[in-house]
């Protein structure tokens, strides 16, 4: 009888034993597998950096194109506002908070030719293109549209805007 219960706990013993190897097997190929799967999108990874760092040039000279019609980007129109006296950047900043700042609470903005059929047309960005040219994107909310401004800056340092174009998008 205690041969047997020997017997019973031997075999008992090996199958839990060759469980435990068959299961262990499984578990190891399949994080041999997900560790493939991963190697392999980490190369893919790698050779679209590669790849990228190929095309930095392009996204260079894309922003660089982007830039060219920015008064920062016009040499020129700097050079006019240095010989009137004016810093440039600041010169920009305060032309565009002065459109902005035309945004009040309950009211259209003066210079957006349009009036709010859903809210107050207000004035979003503004873009200075150069010494003499502005465009500025405005909406009520729901109607949106765009302006080309001139602008001129006087001598006492006033600032004179006249809307050019300006149109409104419809709306779908």
């Amino acid at each position: 009888m205690r041969s047997r219960i020997f017997l019973y706990l031997f075999i008992f013993s090996v199958l839990f034993v060759l469980f435990q190897f068959m299961n262990a097997k499984k578990a190891k190929e399949s994080y041999d597998g997900k560790i493939d799967n991963l190697m392999a999108k980490i190369a893919e990874k790698e050779e679209e950096i590669k790849s990228k760092d190929l095309e930095k040039d392009s996204l260079i000279e894309k922003a660089l194109d982007l830039t060219y019609f920015t008064l920062d980007g016009d040499e020129e129109a700097i050079n006019y506002f240095e010989e009137q006296g004016y810093d440039a950047k600041k010169l920009e900043l305060t032309i565009s908070d002065q459109i902005i700042s035309q945004n009040k609470a309950g009211a259209d903005n003066p210079i957006v030719p349009f009036v709010g059929m859903e809210g107050n047309m207000a004035i979003n960005k503004v873009r200075l293109l150069n010494h003499k040219w502005i465009i500025a994107d405005f909406t009520d909310g729901v109607y949106w549209g765009q302006l080309f401004i001139t602008y001129d800056v006087q001598k006492d340092g006033v600032v004179d805007f006249e809307v050019v174009k300006s149109f409104l998008y419809p709306r779908n």
